[in-house]
Protein backbone atom coordinates (compact mmCIF):
# COMPACT_ATOMS: atom_id res chain seq x y z
CA UNK A 1 0.00 0.00 0.00
CA UNK A 2 1.43 3.23 -1.45
CA UNK A 3 1.77 6.02 1.62
CA UNK A 4 0.12 9.50 1.19
CA UNK A 5 1.48 12.66 1.38
CA UNK A 6 -1.57 15.65 0.24
CA UNK A 7 -0.45 19.02 0.45
CA UNK A 8 -2.93 21.03 2.93
CA UNK A 9 -4.33 23.05 -0.23
CA UNK A 10 -3.91 20.79 -2.78
CA UNK A 11 -5.47 23.31 -6.28
CA UNK A 12 -2.53 25.72 -7.78
CA UNK A 13 -3.40 28.67 -10.06
CA UNK A 14 -2.87 27.31 -12.97
CA UNK A 15 -5.30 24.42 -11.73
CA UNK A 16 -8.18 27.12 -11.25
CA UNK A 17 -7.20 29.05 -14.85
CA UNK A 18 -7.52 25.67 -16.18
CA UNK A 19 -11.15 24.86 -14.48
CA UNK A 20 -12.07 28.66 -15.52
CA UNK A 21 -11.41 27.91 -19.06
CA UNK A 22 -13.15 24.81 -18.98
CA UNK A 23 -16.30 25.71 -17.40
CA UNK A 24 -16.59 28.72 -19.92
CA UNK A 25 -16.07 26.40 -23.19
CA UNK A 26 -19.64 24.95 -24.27
CA UNK A 27 -19.58 21.22 -24.18
CA UNK A 28 -23.27 20.40 -25.24
CA UNK A 29 -24.65 16.86 -25.45
CA UNK A 30 -23.62 14.92 -28.39
CA UNK A 31 -20.91 18.01 -29.52
CA UNK A 32 -18.04 17.39 -26.32
CA UNK A 33 -15.36 16.99 -28.85
CA UNK A 34 -13.95 21.07 -27.65
CA UNK A 35 -14.08 20.45 -24.45
CA UNK A 36 -12.62 16.61 -24.50
CA UNK A 37 -9.90 18.32 -26.59
CA UNK A 38 -9.27 20.91 -23.96
CA UNK A 39 -9.65 18.37 -21.18
CA UNK A 40 -7.13 15.53 -22.49
CA UNK A 41 -4.18 18.73 -23.31
CA UNK A 42 -4.54 19.22 -19.89
CA UNK A 43 -4.16 15.56 -18.22
CA UNK A 44 -1.50 14.04 -21.37
CA UNK A 45 1.76 15.75 -18.84
CA UNK A 46 0.44 13.66 -15.81
CA UNK A 47 -0.64 10.11 -17.98
CA UNK A 48 1.50 7.69 -19.98
CA UNK A 49 -1.12 6.99 -22.99
CA UNK A 50 -4.61 8.25 -24.13
CA UNK A 51 -7.81 7.44 -26.10
CA UNK A 52 -10.62 8.33 -27.43
CA UNK A 53 -13.70 6.21 -28.88
CA UNK A 54 -16.07 6.78 -31.48
CA UNK A 55 -18.43 8.87 -29.81
CA UNK A 56 -15.99 11.24 -28.12
CA UNK A 57 -15.33 9.85 -24.65
CA UNK A 58 -11.78 10.47 -23.50
CA UNK A 59 -9.38 8.41 -21.88
CA UNK A 60 -6.01 9.40 -19.70
CA UNK A 61 -4.27 6.20 -18.93
CA UNK A 62 -1.51 5.64 -15.74
CA UNK A 63 0.54 2.22 -16.07
CA UNK A 64 -1.11 1.24 -19.28
CA UNK A 65 0.42 -2.54 -19.04
CA UNK A 66 -0.83 -3.23 -15.64
CA UNK A 67 -3.69 -6.18 -15.98
CA UNK A 68 -5.83 -4.85 -13.21
CA UNK A 69 -7.64 -1.87 -13.95
CA UNK A 70 -9.43 0.73 -12.12
CA UNK A 71 -11.52 3.84 -13.28
CA UNK A 72 -12.14 7.48 -12.09
CA UNK A 73 -14.72 8.73 -14.07
CA UNK A 74 -16.50 12.05 -14.74
CA UNK A 75 -19.00 13.17 -17.53
CA UNK A 76 -18.48 16.04 -19.82
CA UNK A 77 -21.77 16.91 -21.16
CA UNK A 78 -23.67 19.92 -20.36
CA UNK A 79 -27.73 20.18 -21.40
CA UNK A 80 -28.68 22.80 -24.28
CA UNK A 81 -30.96 22.97 -26.87
CA UNK A 82 -31.49 22.46 -30.67
CA UNK A 83 -33.02 24.43 -32.88
CA UNK A 84 -36.22 22.80 -34.28
CA UNK A 85 -38.10 25.41 -36.33
CA UNK A 86 -37.36 28.63 -38.14
CA UNK A 87 -40.01 30.97 -38.76
CA UNK A 88 -40.65 33.33 -41.85
CA UNK A 89 -40.14 36.27 -39.72
CA UNK A 90 -36.85 34.77 -38.26
CA UNK A 91 -38.08 33.37 -35.06
CA UNK A 92 -36.36 30.35 -33.90
CA UNK A 93 -38.38 27.87 -31.83
CA UNK A 94 -36.13 24.94 -30.08
CA UNK A 95 -36.44 20.92 -28.38
CA UNK A 96 -34.00 20.74 -25.49
CA UNK A 97 -31.05 18.32 -25.78
CA UNK A 98 -30.66 17.12 -21.90
CA UNK A 99 -32.56 17.63 -19.26
CA UNK A 100 -32.19 21.42 -19.38
CA UNK A 101 -34.78 23.71 -17.66
CA UNK A 102 -37.16 25.52 -19.61
CA UNK A 103 -38.26 27.75 -17.10
CA UNK A 104 -35.03 29.45 -16.49
CA UNK A 105 -34.33 30.72 -20.08
CA UNK A 106 -36.29 33.75 -20.63
CA UNK A 107 -33.79 36.83 -21.06
CA UNK A 108 -30.67 34.03 -21.19
CA UNK A 109 -28.26 35.17 -23.48
CA UNK A 110 -27.00 32.17 -25.74
CA UNK A 111 -24.55 31.34 -28.15
CA UNK A 112 -26.12 29.15 -31.46
CA UNK A 113 -23.03 26.72 -32.90
CA UNK A 114 -24.15 26.94 -36.75
CA UNK A 115 -22.44 25.96 -39.86
CA UNK A 116 -20.71 29.23 -39.99
CA UNK A 117 -19.68 29.55 -36.22
CA UNK A 118 -21.15 31.06 -33.27
CA UNK A 119 -24.27 33.40 -33.51
CA UNK A 120 -25.22 35.53 -30.22
CA UNK A 121 -28.64 35.60 -29.36
CA UNK A 122 -31.49 35.71 -26.66
CA UNK A 123 -34.69 34.35 -25.62
CA UNK A 124 -37.17 36.42 -26.13
CA UNK A 125 -40.12 37.19 -23.71
CA UNK A 126 -42.68 39.51 -23.94
CA UNK A 127 -42.56 42.32 -21.12
CA UNK A 128 -44.72 41.81 -18.25
CA UNK A 129 -47.44 44.55 -19.55
CA UNK A 130 -48.39 42.27 -22.39
CA UNK A 131 -48.72 38.96 -20.29
CA UNK A 132 -51.42 40.52 -17.95
CA UNK A 133 -54.53 41.82 -18.22
CA UNK A 134 -58.28 41.24 -18.44
CA UNK A 135 -57.91 38.64 -15.60
CA UNK A 136 -56.10 35.93 -17.43
CA UNK A 137 -53.42 34.14 -15.78
CA UNK A 138 -49.94 35.20 -16.52
CA UNK A 139 -48.41 33.04 -19.32
CA UNK A 140 -45.39 30.56 -18.04
CA UNK A 141 -42.54 29.95 -19.69
CA UNK A 142 -42.85 26.05 -21.42
CA UNK A 143 -40.79 24.67 -23.99
CA UNK A 144 -43.36 25.37 -26.91
CA UNK A 145 -43.68 28.76 -26.78
CA UNK A 146 -40.13 30.46 -25.84
CA UNK A 147 -38.14 31.58 -28.89
CA UNK A 148 -34.68 32.92 -29.73
CA UNK A 149 -34.03 36.10 -31.74
CA UNK A 150 -31.01 36.42 -32.83
CA UNK A 151 -31.52 39.25 -34.66
CA UNK A 152 -32.65 38.10 -38.08
CA UNK A 153 -35.86 39.46 -39.22
CA UNK A 154 -36.78 36.70 -41.70
CA UNK A 155 -35.88 32.52 -41.95
CA UNK A 156 -33.38 33.87 -45.12
CA UNK A 157 -31.38 35.94 -42.74
CA UNK A 158 -31.08 34.11 -40.10
CA UNK A 159 -29.84 31.11 -42.80
CA UNK A 160 -27.39 33.09 -43.85
CA UNK A 161 -26.20 33.45 -40.37
CA UNK A 162 -25.19 29.94 -40.80
CA UNK A 163 -28.17 28.70 -38.28
CA UNK A 164 -29.92 25.34 -39.49
CA UNK A 165 -32.17 23.02 -37.89
CA UNK A 166 -30.36 20.72 -35.47
CA UNK A 167 -28.13 23.34 -34.52
CA UNK A 168 -26.97 23.27 -30.57
CA UNK A 169 -27.70 26.42 -28.48
CA UNK A 170 -25.98 26.50 -25.35
CA UNK A 171 -26.07 29.36 -22.59
CA UNK A 172 -23.50 32.14 -22.42
CA UNK A 173 -23.50 32.79 -18.79
CA UNK A 174 -19.60 31.48 -17.37
CA UNK A 175 -17.44 31.16 -14.26
CA UNK A 176 -17.11 33.42 -11.44
CA UNK A 177 -16.16 33.16 -8.21
CA UNK A 178 -18.50 34.67 -5.01
CA UNK A 179 -17.69 35.36 -1.68
CA UNK A 180 -16.70 32.83 1.14
CA UNK A 181 -15.11 30.32 -1.12
CA UNK A 182 -17.86 29.71 -3.81
CA UNK A 183 -17.69 29.27 -7.64
CA UNK A 184 -20.78 29.64 -9.77
CA UNK A 185 -20.92 28.38 -13.36
CA UNK A 186 -22.56 26.61 -16.33
CA UNK A 187 -22.22 23.23 -16.29
CA UNK A 188 -20.30 22.61 -13.08
CA UNK A 189 -22.78 19.35 -14.08
CA UNK A 190 -20.31 17.78 -14.27
CA UNK A 191 -17.44 19.48 -15.60
CA UNK A 192 -16.51 19.85 -11.92
CA UNK A 193 -15.88 15.97 -12.02
CA UNK A 194 -13.60 16.27 -15.36
CA UNK A 195 -11.35 18.53 -13.74
CA UNK A 196 -11.19 16.47 -10.11
CA UNK A 197 -10.00 13.28 -11.84
CA UNK A 198 -7.38 15.49 -13.76
CA UNK A 199 -6.46 16.85 -10.41
CA UNK A 200 -6.05 13.67 -9.00
CA UNK A 201 -3.73 12.30 -11.38
CA UNK A 202 -1.51 15.34 -11.25
CA UNK A 203 -1.43 14.81 -7.98
CA UNK A 204 -0.23 11.19 -8.61
CA UNK A 205 2.59 12.60 -11.03
CA UNK A 206 3.41 15.70 -8.47
CA UNK A 207 3.94 13.37 -5.28
CA UNK A 208 5.31 10.45 -7.36
CA UNK A 209 3.43 7.32 -6.98
CA UNK A 210 3.52 4.31 -8.33
CA UNK A 211 0.04 2.39 -9.06
CA UNK A 212 0.24 -1.08 -8.77
CA UNK A 213 -2.82 -1.16 -11.50
CA UNK A 214 -3.48 0.95 -15.02
CA UNK A 215 -5.40 4.14 -13.53
CA UNK A 216 -7.77 4.94 -16.87
CA UNK A 217 -9.41 8.42 -16.25
CA UNK A 218 -12.22 8.56 -18.47
CA UNK A 219 -14.34 11.91 -19.00
CA UNK A 220 -17.43 10.09 -20.67
CA UNK A 221 -19.63 12.04 -23.40
CA UNK A 222 -23.75 11.85 -23.43
CA UNK A 223 -24.64 11.01 -19.51
CA UNK A 224 -27.15 13.82 -19.72
CA UNK A 225 -29.27 11.89 -22.13
CA UNK A 226 -29.37 8.40 -20.40
CA UNK A 227 -25.26 7.68 -19.32
CA UNK A 228 -24.54 6.41 -22.68
CA UNK A 229 -20.89 7.60 -23.03
CA UNK A 230 -20.24 5.50 -19.67
CA UNK A 231 -22.41 2.69 -21.08
CA UNK A 232 -19.86 2.30 -24.20
CA UNK A 233 -16.53 2.86 -22.36
CA UNK A 234 -17.03 0.31 -19.37
CA UNK A 235 -17.71 -2.26 -22.15
CA UNK A 236 -14.34 -1.48 -23.66
CA UNK A 237 -12.37 -1.18 -20.61
CA UNK A 238 -13.77 -3.91 -18.56
CA UNK A 239 -12.60 -2.23 -15.32
CA UNK A 240 -12.09 -4.10 -12.34
CA UNK A 241 -13.35 -1.14 -10.17
CA UNK A 242 -14.92 1.94 -10.48
CA UNK A 243 -15.29 5.48 -8.96
CA UNK A 244 -17.59 7.43 -10.16
CA UNK A 245 -17.62 11.55 -10.19
CA UNK A 246 -21.00 13.39 -10.26
CA UNK A 247 -22.59 16.74 -8.31
CA UNK A 248 -25.54 16.09 -6.06
CA UNK A 249 -28.42 18.21 -4.82
CA UNK A 250 -27.44 20.47 -1.70
CA UNK A 251 -30.64 20.29 0.00
CA UNK A 252 -29.87 23.45 2.24
CA UNK A 253 -31.38 25.99 -0.11
CA UNK A 254 -34.89 26.83 0.22
CA UNK A 255 -37.62 25.11 -1.74
CA UNK A 256 -36.29 21.39 -1.00
CA UNK A 257 -37.46 19.21 1.06
CA UNK A 258 -34.63 17.31 3.22
CA UNK A 259 -37.71 14.72 3.87
CA UNK A 260 -37.01 13.77 0.64
CA UNK A 261 -33.89 14.37 -0.91
CA UNK A 262 -32.10 14.12 2.10
CA UNK A 263 -29.42 16.37 4.12
CA UNK A 264 -26.42 17.54 2.32
CA UNK A 265 -24.65 20.66 2.10
CA UNK A 266 -22.25 22.91 0.49
CA UNK A 267 -19.08 23.10 1.97
CA UNK A 268 -19.43 20.03 4.51
CA UNK A 269 -17.25 17.34 1.98
CA UNK A 270 -18.19 15.15 -0.79
CA UNK A 271 -21.56 13.20 -0.12
CA UNK A 272 -21.37 8.97 -0.85
CA UNK A 273 -24.46 7.28 -1.66
CA UNK A 274 -26.08 4.56 -0.70
CA UNK A 275 -27.83 2.05 -3.47
CA UNK A 276 -28.25 -0.86 -5.51
CA UNK A 277 -25.73 0.11 -7.77
CA UNK A 278 -22.99 0.91 -5.00
CA UNK A 279 -21.06 -1.91 -3.66
CA UNK A 280 -21.10 -1.89 -0.10
CA UNK A 281 -17.35 -3.15 0.57
CA UNK A 282 -15.92 -0.64 -1.61
CA UNK A 283 -17.96 2.53 0.26
CA UNK A 284 -17.04 0.82 3.01
CA UNK A 285 -13.72 1.24 2.11
CA UNK A 286 -13.84 4.66 1.13
CA UNK A 287 -15.72 5.65 4.21
CA UNK A 288 -12.67 4.44 6.43
CA UNK A 289 -10.19 5.91 4.13
CA UNK A 290 -11.96 9.12 4.82
CA UNK A 291 -11.88 8.41 8.89
CA UNK A 292 -8.45 7.89 8.74
CA UNK A 293 -7.28 11.02 6.62
CA UNK A 294 -9.90 12.85 8.55
CA UNK A 295 -11.62 14.24 4.85
CA UNK A 296 -15.18 15.17 6.01
CA UNK A 297 -18.00 13.21 3.75
CA UNK A 298 -22.05 13.10 3.49
CA UNK A 299 -24.42 10.71 3.16
CA UNK A 300 -27.62 9.96 0.89
CA UNK A 301 -29.52 7.19 -0.46
CA UNK A 302 -31.26 6.65 -3.87
CA UNK A 303 -33.88 4.27 -4.64
CA UNK A 304 -33.20 1.94 -7.40
CA UNK A 305 -30.70 3.63 -9.63
CA UNK A 306 -27.99 6.33 -8.52
CA UNK A 307 -29.41 7.94 -11.99
CA UNK A 308 -25.30 8.84 -12.70
CA UNK A 309 -22.98 7.04 -14.67
CA UNK A 310 -21.99 4.82 -12.01
CA UNK A 311 -25.42 2.52 -13.22
CA UNK A 312 -23.40 1.91 -16.06
CA UNK A 313 -20.40 0.83 -14.79
CA UNK A 314 -22.05 -1.16 -11.91
CA UNK A 315 -23.69 -3.27 -14.45
CA UNK A 316 -21.45 -3.45 -17.14
CA UNK A 317 -19.93 -6.93 -18.39
CA UNK A 318 -19.56 -9.60 -15.49
CA UNK A 319 -20.36 -6.33 -13.06
CA UNK A 320 -17.40 -3.85 -12.07
CA UNK A 321 -17.88 -3.12 -8.40
CA UNK A 322 -18.35 1.13 -8.38
CA UNK A 323 -18.60 3.87 -5.81
CA UNK A 324 -20.19 7.22 -6.40
CA UNK A 325 -18.90 10.16 -4.63
CA UNK A 326 -20.82 13.42 -5.21
CA UNK A 327 -19.65 17.08 -4.45
CA UNK A 328 -22.75 19.22 -3.58
CA UNK A 329 -24.22 21.54 -6.08
CA UNK A 330 -26.68 24.41 -5.53
CA UNK A 331 -29.42 25.15 -8.45
CA UNK A 332 -28.29 22.28 -10.38
CA UNK A 333 -29.10 22.72 -14.62
CA UNK A 334 -28.97 26.10 -14.31
CA UNK A 335 -26.71 29.08 -15.35
CA UNK A 336 -25.03 29.78 -11.95
CA UNK A 337 -24.25 26.20 -10.51
CA UNK A 338 -22.76 26.91 -7.42
CA UNK A 339 -19.99 24.67 -4.96
CA UNK A 340 -17.44 25.40 -2.72
CA UNK A 341 -13.73 25.01 -3.29
CA UNK A 342 -13.06 23.04 -0.05
CA UNK A 343 -15.66 20.16 -1.33
CA UNK A 344 -13.70 19.99 -4.46
CA UNK A 345 -10.56 20.02 -2.69
CA UNK A 346 -11.77 17.24 -0.50
CA UNK A 347 -13.26 15.49 -3.17
CA UNK A 348 -10.08 15.04 -4.95
CA UNK A 349 -8.09 14.26 -1.82
CA UNK A 350 -10.75 11.02 -1.34
CA UNK A 351 -10.25 9.84 -4.34
CA UNK A 352 -5.92 10.37 -4.40
CA UNK A 353 -6.27 8.43 -0.60
CA UNK A 354 -8.44 5.74 -1.88
CA UNK A 355 -6.52 5.27 -5.08
CA UNK A 356 -3.02 5.22 -2.73
CA UNK A 357 -5.27 2.29 -0.60
CA UNK A 358 -6.43 -0.07 -3.50
CA UNK A 359 -4.64 -3.11 -4.68
CA UNK A 360 -5.62 -5.65 -6.95
CA UNK A 361 -5.61 -8.09 -3.91
CA UNK A 362 -8.44 -5.60 -2.51
CA UNK A 363 -10.99 -8.21 -1.13
CA UNK A 364 -14.09 -6.74 -2.62
CA UNK A 365 -15.71 -10.07 -2.31
CA UNK A 366 -18.93 -10.72 -0.88
CA UNK A 367 -18.67 -14.25 0.14
CA UNK A 368 -14.96 -14.32 0.86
Amino acid sequence: MAKSKVPKSILTNESYTFLKNYINNPSPVGFESSGQKMWLEYVKPYTDSFFTDPYGTAVGVINPTAPFKVVIEAHADEISWFVNYITSEGVIYLKRNGGVDHQIAPSMRVLIHGKKGVVKAVFGWPAIHTRMGNGDKETQPKVENLFLDCGARSKKEAEALGIHIGAVVTYEAGYEELAYDYLIGRAFDNRIGGFMIAEVARLLQQNKKKLPFALYLVNAVQEEIGLRGAEMIARRIKPNIAIITDVTHDTSTPMINKMIQGETSCGKGPSLTFGPAVHNMLLDLVQKVAEKNKIPVQLHAVSRSTGTDTDSFAYANDGCPSVLISIPLRYMHTTVEMLHKNDVENTIKLMYETLLTLTPKTNLSYFN
